[in-house]
């Protein structure tokens, strides 16, 4: 891959001079006009050698084009708060909206080579990293995003000239660290590394392109083409995503399966309140929760008690290390953004909960039935939410996800009861009611949901709601049980 780059391209100033300006007004044209249509973001990752001018093409960039509207990012060290979460969380943070360049100098890629060509990491943990790359970057192109993957290389011979001439001048020797040159000892491991992870992240819909370095005005005109045929480029069609659920008859109703007559005395709730708040209170305050983070999800048919359940949880909790987050309709921001970013966001960092009021299963659940996202969207929505819970597993999080199931009669009563109570009466919308109308179909995509999701790192939890009490008592000692286990 690396060979084409090794013949040395240079590019006379005459001809440079003839072609830059149009270059520069192409990609100007093209940026207002990617601006205006707002459909997709441009992600530009720029990798390579160190003194192949990847720094003096992204500084270009900005130069030719608009910054404003360019969202620059360069990545150093994970930082205390990055460690404390999953790897790709540094990287879902700085997305660039539809409409918007976003350049990523260092990249999703700089670490698992660096980590590789030092030794610090083995061949299979780095070919799990690479899959977890895979991943991530099909979700970002199903979402409509243009990829453009920028390599800049350099030969032994051409790095070595390169690093000596900007450390002899006092204008240019603070761009060169003592790691530079220490990464240089690495050179033949670093290309053969580099070499297998750019084969095995190419593809059609996000090539790599590996552009020689040597000649700096050959390499701002390729890249500049490159990111110019990368904006005009068509929408990519993505194909329908396969079911990842069962059909049929052999698909079975987990909801009707449940205890719905299972009730609690208010004296035995009580008693039993206190005892789960008090031991899940002594747990989260304990050392080993230091190292793990909690996030919990709510779902449920409406009226079905998640928000007073999930105030009970809270009350065993120190309020500065929790946070609940009531999901809604997005806003126009996060429609800008691909669908988990904000989720994303939220999540915490170790020795702190997150408690999600509805969740990302919102794509499976209402986006589907309501039709407020196209059958490809929320069919492979399944694997790349149980890739999500994955990461967040991998990084420290207990995942307790909780569906509180009640019966169509209680619904009703309860939808009934909220009309009736005037400090109630903002709980209940013409939007209820018009969804129990569709309890069917939610029936359904719910038993689908628990078929496609339920993992060994993240399962559902079904708690038969018709009786409140019981309820909040069954998550309460379900959350101390899993935090006991996990974080003990």
């Amino acid at each position: 891959m690396f060979e084409s780059a090794e013949v040395g391209h240079a590019i006379p100033k005459r001809e440079y001079q003839r072609h830059e300006p149009k270059l520069r007004q192409a990609l100007l044209e093209a940026q207002y006009q990617q601006l205006s249509e707002a459909k997709r973001p441009v992600i530009v990752l720029v990798n390579g050698v160190d003194g192949a001018g990847k720094g003096e093409t992204v500084n270009l960039f900005n130069e030719w084009m608009d910054p404003r509207h360019i969202h620059t990012h360069a990545f150093g060290e994970l930082t205390d708060e990055e460690r404390d979460r999953p790897e790709m969380w540094r990287f879902w943070r700085v997305l660039p909206p539809r409409g918007r360049i976003g350049i990523l100098f260092g990249s999703w890629y700089t670490d698992p080579i660096l980590a590789r060509v030092m030794g610090r990491q083995k061949r299979a943990k780095f070919q799990r990293r690479l899959e977890l790359i895979r991943r991530f970057e099909r979700m970002l192109i199903a979402e409509g995003a243009v990829l453009l993957k920028l390599w800049f290389h350099l030969s032994r011979k051409a790095q070595a000239k390169r690093l000596k001439e900007l450390s002899r001048s006092k204008k240019t020797a603070w761009r060169i660290s003592p790691g530079d040159w220490e990464r240089f000892k690495h050179y033949d491991e670093f290309v053969q590394i580099c070499e297998l992870a750019l084969r095995e992240t190419s593809n059609a819909e996000a090539p790599w392109h590996v552009i020689e370095g040597v000649d700096a005005r050959y390499r701002a005109l390729t890249a500049g083409r490159l990111l110019l045929a990368a904006m005009k480029s068509p929408t990519a069609q993505q194909p329908p995503a396969p079911h990842a659920v069962r059909e049929g008859a052999d698909r079975q109703n987990v909801l009707r399966k449940l205890d719905y007559s299972a009730v609690l005395t208010r004296s035995r709730y009580d008693e039993r309140l206190l005892a789960a708040q008090a031991r899940l209170s002594e747990l989260m305050r304990g050392r080993a929760m230091r190292r793990r983070s909690l996030v919990i999800v709510f779902e449920g048919m409406d009226a079905a008690g998640k928000g007073s359940t999930i105030r009970r949880v809270t009350r065993a909790m120190d309020a500065r290390f929790y946070r609940v987050i009531p999901v809604a309709a997005p806003t126009d921001e996060e429609r800008a953004q691909p669908y988990l970013w904000r989720f994303w966001r939220h999540i915490p960092g170790h020795g702190r909960c997150v408690i999600f009021d509805r969740s990302w299963y919102g794509r499976v659940l209402v986006e589907r039935v309501e039709g407020f996202c196209s059958e490809g969207d929320w069919a492979r929505a399944y694997s790349e939410i149980n890739d999500f819970e994955a990461q967040l597993h991998d990084a420290g999080a207990i995942v307790l996800k909780f569906w509180l199931s009640i019966t169509p009669a209680e619904q009703l009563k309860r939808f009934k009861e909220r009309q009736s109570t005037p400090y109630k009466r903002f709980k209940i919308t013409d939007e209820d009611w018009r969804n129990r109308k569709k309890w069917p179909a939610y029936e359904r995509a719910v038993c689908d949901m628990v078929d496609a999701t339920s993992t060994d790192r993240a399962p559902w939890n079904l708690i038969a709601a018709n009786d409140k009490l019981h309820a909040r008592v069954q998550v309460l000692e379900h959350i101390a049980k899993r935090v006991e286990a996990e974080g003990g």
